[in-house]
């Protein structure tokens, strides 16, 4: 398992930039809310300890993580946002559900970030049980909120640096 014994919230503020002039979105399913409140909270704080201004934060719910990447799309077609976060969690069932929700969700949200280029970050906890999503959204693995909200201040980053 990838984060056996590792915590998602661990990582070196020094490399990471300062995100003063970026405008960030983040979409966050209902589906799961207190998992995916649980992950916009973390990664909202993060931009802010890395001086994304509160109101260049600009939140927008969505049903589930299957309506993300559209939700992300329409966020992107506005050329003021920098990059997006999408969040979400679906928890594995008895049927295949879980299976076309997670690989359309990926698929999709990746496919947004190279139609618009900029960052799509995907933030969509895929886990086999309730328990496995409480421990990856603040539990004893932190929380993938931040790791995500990390990685979309250093896309935009680089981004502007390959401009």
């Amino acid at each position: 398992m990838a984060t056996a014994e590792k915590d998602l919230s661990q990582y070196d503020s020094e490399t990471i930039p300062s995100g003063a002039d970026f405008r960030i979105g983040i979409v966050v399913s209902e589906w799961n809310d207190s998992i995916t409140n649980s992950l916009c909270e973390g990664a909202k704080s993060t931009l802010i300890r890395h001086e994304v201004q509160q109101e260049n934060i600009i939140i927008h719910r969505t049903p589930g993580s299957f309506e993300l990447p559209i939700a992300a799309q329409w966020m992107l077609e506005d050329e003021k946002i920098d990059g997006v976060i999408a969040i979400g969690s679906v928890i594995q069932g008895e049927t295949k559900h879980f299976d076309f929700v997670c690989q359309a969700t990926a698929q999709g949200i990746k496919d947004v970030g190279i139609k618009y280029n900029k960052p799509a970050i995907f933030c969509v906890l895929t886990d086999n049980n309730m328990q496995q999503a409480i421990d990856r959204s603040g539990g004893k693995h932190g929380n993938k909120g931040i790791e995500a909200a990390v990685a979309c201040l250093k896309m935009i980053d680089l981004k502007n640096k390959l401009k």
